[in-house]
């Protein structure tokens, strides 16, 4: 049943709109709240206005895809590495980078790279299992 689920074109499409509200939500939070969340993420403020217009313009395209008939097989493998990339980076600031988060920081920066990991995980196994579906 899992296999049937994952298999269809609705999964890969609600994994996709997941993503583009969280990019949504999570951008407007860096650039609404970046004075406040600098402070309590230990994170400079000019990261958090860089990373939330990159979050607001990932969304867009997510947004895009998402609502294409078919969805485009090339720009989902954007999606796919968008998310790898981001989840890298994130541990690259929680482990090697001189920033120092807080504890809220770093598991603010852990989250996302479990999270968007697994994002570009559904991604992939969402595009490699509907290869005739997708659109080259």
């Amino acid at each position: 049943m899992f296999a049937k689920l994952m298999s269809s074109p609705r999964f890969l499409r609600a994994v996709v709109w997941f993503d583009a509200s969280t990019g949504v939500l999570l951008g407007a939070l860096h650039l609404l709240l970046t004075a406040p969340l600098a402070e309590w993420l230990g994170l400079p403020a000019g990261l958090l206005q860089a990373t939330g217009v990159m979050l607001l313009g990932y969304a867009a395209l997510a947004i895009a895809i998402a609502r294409s008939e078919p969805m485009p097989r090339g720009w989902l493998w954007v999606l796919i590495g968008g998310n790898l990339a981001w989840a890298a980076a994130s541990l690259v600031l929680l482990l090697g980078s001189t920033l120092t988060p807080t504890l809220l920081g770093q598991a603010y920066l852990l989250v996302h790279v479990v999270s968007v990991a697994l994002l570009a995980e559904l991604q992939w196994w969402g595009v490699r299992r509907l290869r005739g579906w997708a659109a080259a």
